[in-house]
């Protein structure tokens, strides 16, 4: 059959034409997020399920790589779509003896991510966040007023209480959501729960009350043997209670960061999360010589690591999210 000039020519651009389109990048696919119930939904009212990095706090061996390239390469290599920002504020040369240089790696590394579309957690990483509250408000009022409305943003107000009950936990979690809600109304806020942020089911059994779009943070570490079947449990009795959970933080190997990897634990857990659609940042981007530790000692700080440069849970879990998040 002959086609005319003309026939042929409009079959051509529209090839052209969806070759050309442009992949959405994650927060225009999702945009502004939202909790309905027990789910944090996206824009369309539909579960996303968020899959990225944490990076590690923001001192130490992680702090070299709190730079745009690295966050560059996370998006265009291992195809995240969140990032977690794990601000270090205690001890020494954390946020609370060096405020200025904190605040400058945080922005650095977020500016990045809305830059590259995704989604980013702004983490006050610390254990006794109650007893830096007015610091932690300080904090949270600047972040807020910095971006307030701006999609990809996410607040975490309480990485792992450790040993605080859930009473001074939900009292700090109050007072911090009120100074963020003063300058910004919607974006989600996520808090902490107690016991490292296993204990979600006591805090659903008497949740946050008076505020719009909080979630949970839900930590585990895949290959514990502490971490398994009663660790689902617990977060599933929660859901069921009414509450949306966000898995801000889990590794491949133990709850000290070291240990075993066991592949068939944690594909269990990748499994579990994957039938319940939560979202997720996997601990963490550094190259501390350990189990969860996604980089080999001295790999390079502006990211291009090559498959050498990558421990086996970094080469897990990049080959997970290049599945996951195509």
């Amino acid at each position: 059959m002959k086609l005319s000039i003309l026939t042929a020519a409009m079959l051509i651009f529209g090839s052209i034409h969806l070759i050309a389109q442009p992949v959405k990048r994650p927060v225009e696919m999702h945009g502004a997020l939202r909790v309905e119930g027990n789910q944090m939904v996206n824009a369309s009212g539909i579960q996303p399920q968020l899959r990225g990095i944490s990076l590690s706090w923001s001192l130490w061996a992680g702090k070299k790589y709190y730079n745009p390239e690295v966050i560059d390469w996370l998006s265009k290599d291992f195809k995240i779509s969140l990032l977690r920002a794990s601000m270090g504020v205690q001890p020494e040369g954390g946020y609370l003896q060096n405020k200025e240089e904190q605040m400058d790696l945080m922005t650095t590394v977020i500016d990045k991510a809305i830059g590259n579309g995704i989604y980013v957690l702004i983490d006050w990483h610390d254990h006794n966040a109650d007893q830096h509250l007015e610091e932690s408000k300080a904090f949270f009022a600047t972040m807020a007023r910095k971006y307030s409305g701006v999609p990809n943003v996410i607040y975490e107000i309480f990485n792992e209480p450790a040993q605080q009950n859930w009473d001074v936990v939900k009292k700090y979690s109050i007072e911090v959501i009120k100074t963020i809600r003063q300058y910004d109304s919607k974006n989600v806020i996520v808090v902490g729960s107690p016991r490292w942020d296993q204990d979600v089911d006591v805090a659903a059994a008497d949740p946050i009350k008076g505020f719009d779009n909080l979630v949970y943070s839900f930590h585990f570490y895949a290959s514990d043997p502490n971490h398994q079947e009663k660790l689902r449990a617990k977060a599933e009795l929660a859901m069921k209670q009414g509450i949306a959970l966000f898995v801000t933080e889990w590794g491949v190997g133990e709850s000290n960061g070291d240990g075993e990897f066991n592949r068939q634990k944690t594909t269990t857990w990748m499994d579990w999360m994957e039938k319940n659609k939560l979202s997720w940042a996997n601990w963490n981007l550094t190259d501390k010589k350990e189990t969860t530790g996604l980089l080999q000692p001295g790999a390079a700080v502006n990211g291009g690591w090559s498959e050498g440069q990558l421990t086996d849970a970094g080469k897990y879990i990049r080959e997970q999210l290049r599945l996951m998040n195509k």
